[in-house]
């Protein structure tokens, strides 16, 4: 169950609504809103889903690495959430490296580097071209990564 919606407004903010009847309509119709994301924290894919794509998009990484430090998406949380959507994790050096499971090369292939795993998705996210609109059937970053 949706409780909360969270949107990203175009300073980069990311601010926490209750769900209501009208807050969908509302944050559509906003032209200060860049995307929004329900959030139902039972379902651990939506969170990550939710701080990968915010990630990618701009959201302010204080803001994130919080609200990941909250909910408790740390990097051993998010290499279960990388096997579960088919992105494969390596060490590079001080670096996270990510990519999809037909990576080739970095010259072919899409990835992401970050210091951590969030930040590496979220990397990984853009190299794919992720582009969110404020309507529910938007290709997901999961949807990205399968091959």
């Amino acid at each position: 169950m949706i409780e909360h919606y969270y949107y990203l407004h175009e300073n980069g903010d990311l601010i926490c609504k209750p769900n209501n009847d009208y807050l969908v309509a509302d944050l559509r119709d906003s032209d200060l809103v860049r995307a929004f994301w329900g959030i139902d924290l039972s379902d651990r894919a939506s969170a990550w889903e939710f701080l990968v794509e915010a990630f990618a998009l701009g959201a302010k990484k204080d803001r994130v690495l919080e609200l990941a430090t909250k909910w408790g998406c740390n990097d051993k949380d998010a290499e279960i959430y990388a096997d579960r959507i088919g992105v494969r994790i390596k060490r590079d050096g001080n670096m996270w490296c990510v990519h999809r499971e037909d990576f080739t090369n970095l010259q072919e292939s899409p990835a992401g580097f970050g210091e951590t795993i969030l930040e590496a998705l979220a990397e990984l996210c853009r190299a794919l071209e992720f582009s969110p609109t404020k309507l529910n059937w938007h290709a997901k970053f999961s949807d990205l990564v399968k091959v």
